[in-house]
């Protein structure tokens, strides 16, 4: 009989791979992007770590580098039946070996808030998922238009994104915008962005994220765009609480909590302009 100690190996994940770790974080309620994996695994491509038991996958983790000193960690999972048993702790090491060095931030579910601070990470803020259908047709301010973000100078969008994330993925952010099943618009104001938001088809509700912006009324605009270009006009956003704007602009446009999570940090909390921060990416990759 095998001994199910020496027969746990972990690898990096296949492109293939990354399709089951999808389908397991929606088993989690986290409702991944349907596409998200096409834009995740060319980002880093060893930055996925999957466990296998026997030959079959049964854990994973995602320890993404970013830049020379940033990484992101997700798609932290165990299958329900084999948790408590090491898999998914030895799973956990190899990846954070991988990530050593750097300033490494995740978004952590309630349940593994506790452990992942026992591993060294502190909570810099909270995110609340909100879920609902906002009002249509809300103009953006005098001035202000709504274009497709693929028509603005790529430089531009990238240095936008940096001042919302602590290293620079324009090759994810390049992919996160032209993957299938999503719409990404821009705020502009005299040649100057005022904004930037992207909605993708998921399983349940559609995810809006990133969602910046330089007012709420510019995030609400986008939000209202946004849903219009959905079948059902349903989405989700996961709000940071270091923006009270952004937790007060998901209450008036009718969206209600659903999810909550915590975006925790190995080293000091990013700089990060918190002012425009109204929706974060996403959970795994940031």
């Amino acid at each position: 009989m095998p001994n199910p100690v020496e027969d746990f190996e972990i690898t990096a994940a296949s492109a293939e791979d990354i399709v089951t770790l999808g389908a397991w974080a929606h088993e989690e309620g986290w409702n991944p992007g349907l596409t998200d994996g096409g834009v995740f695994f060319p980002t880093d491509p060893g930055g996925f770590l999957i466990g296998r038991l026997g030959g079959a996958p049964v854990t994973s983790v995602s320890v993404v580098r970013y830049g020379p000193d940033h990484g992101f960690l997700g798609f932290y999972l165990t299958r329900p039946h084999l948790r408590g048993q090491g898999y998914g702790l030895r799973t956990w090491q190899a990846g954070t070996a991988r990530l050593a060095g750097r300033n490494v931030g995740l978004d952590g579910v309630p349940a593994q808030q506790d452990n992942y601070r026992r591993s060294g990470f502190r909570t810099c803020w909270s995110n609340a998922r909100y879920e609902g259908t906002p009002p249509p047709d809300i103009a953006p301010p005098p001035g202000t238009s709504l274009v497709d973000a693929r028509t603005v100078p790529f430089a531009q969008l990238a240095a936008y994104d940096r001042r919302f994330f602590p290293a620079p993925r324009d090759g994810f952010l390049a992919a996160w915008i032209t993957a299938p099943g999503r719409t990404a618009l821009a705020a502009v104001r005299d040649g100057e962005l005022q904004g930037l938001g992207v909605v993708r088809d998921c399983r349940a509700a559609s995810r809006i994220g990133p969602l910046y912006a330089v007012s709420p009324q510019v995030a609400a605009a986008l939000v209202s765009a946004l849903a219009a270009t959905l079948p059902e006009g349903t989405v989700a956003v996961d709000v940071p609480d270091v923006n009270p704007a952004a937790i007060r602009l998901a209450g008036e446009l009718g969206l209600t909590p659903a999810f909550d999570t915590a975006r925790m940090y190995t080293g000091p909390e990013p700089v990060i302009d918190r002012a425009g921060y109204y929706g974060i990416t996403s959970l795994e990759l940031g």
